[in-house]
């Protein structure tokens, strides 16, 4: 299915790339045509050259109530393999958003439910209103988070996976963050959007080349063994990047007591 623009709001400023899920009337809730916008969203991201920061939100009340259930109901009586597709689809979306390599940003308000919680998860930074609200609600409809796990369990732990996946229970943006869910809660959704401009601008401090090269350090040496194969492959990044363009013109910067060339301000 083709994407639908309007159900995820893509809008610029400079170098920063907002994204709105934008289906207020019904919390934002996630079907196909909004799964396809935010994967076109995303592909159009890693392909600028322009776009260095993805902010995330939602419109209305919820940054996201989670799935449709109507459309979920019709995916479950639909064939396998369409229903899988769609499934898939899900899955490739949370995936492309995670390897992006632009910094993200999700900026969570009132309720953030089930499959909306992984676009959270998979982003770099989540930061939330005091009134958010989170649940991994799946098992109460006889289903399970499968889509959304792997997000979920990298950023909160196996042990809280285990407690809100079976439970299904709502917590607040203070659990969440406590568990990891969230990196900062803030007093009131006006006050998000003051403290996501200022992230969004912290990240603009930063080389793009080098933002990439965390992310993909990050990936790579999480899980892995503290062994030799380890020490000479983060060696070999922090060397590469001392000789790089990027690095020699940090340090230069820094002693010319100057601005990187790189650095861009939030319009």
């Amino acid at each position: 299915m083709m994407a639908n623009a309007d159900v995820a709001l893509f809008e610029t400023s400079g170098a920063v790339a907002t994204v709105t899920l934008n289906r207020p009337a019904v919390h934002n809730a996630f079907n196909d045509e909004v799964v396809s916008s935010l994967a076109a969203a995303w592909e159009r991201v890693e392909n600028s050259r322009e776009i260095r920061v993805v902010v995330i939100k939602g419109a209305g009340p919820s940054f996201s109530g989670g799935g449709d259930l109507d459309y979920m109901r019709k995916a479950g009586a639909a064939p396998r393999e369409q229903n899988l597709a769609g499934t898939k689809a899900m899955a490739r979306m949370l995936k492309s958003l995670r390897d992006l390599p632009q910094a993200t940003l999700a900026l969570v308000h009132g309720n953030c439910m089930a499959g909306a919680t992984g676009v959270v998860a998979a982003a770099d930074i989540a930061i939330g209103a005091g009134s958010a609200r989170f649940a991994f609600s799946e098992v109460r409809l006889g289903l399970t988070p499968a889509t959304i796990s792997p997000h979920v369990v990298a950023a909160i732990g196996v042990r809280n996976a285990r407690k809100y996946f079976l439970t299904g229970e709502r917590f607040s943006a203070t659990e969440a963050q406590r568990i990891g869910l969230l990196h900062e809660i803030v007093a009131d959704d006006a006050a998000l959007a003051v403290r996501g401009k200022e992230i969004a601008g912290m990240l603009l401090q930063g080389a793009p080349g080098a933002i990439v090269d965390i992310k993909a350090l990050v990936r790579d040496v999480s899980g892995r063994p503290l062994d030799e194969a380890m020490m000479t492959s983060t060696a070999a990044n922090i060397a590469e990047r001392m000789a790089s363009e990027e690095g020699q013109e940090g340090l230069a910067s820094f002693f010319g007591k100057r601005k990187p060339s790189w650095v861009r301000e939030y319009e």
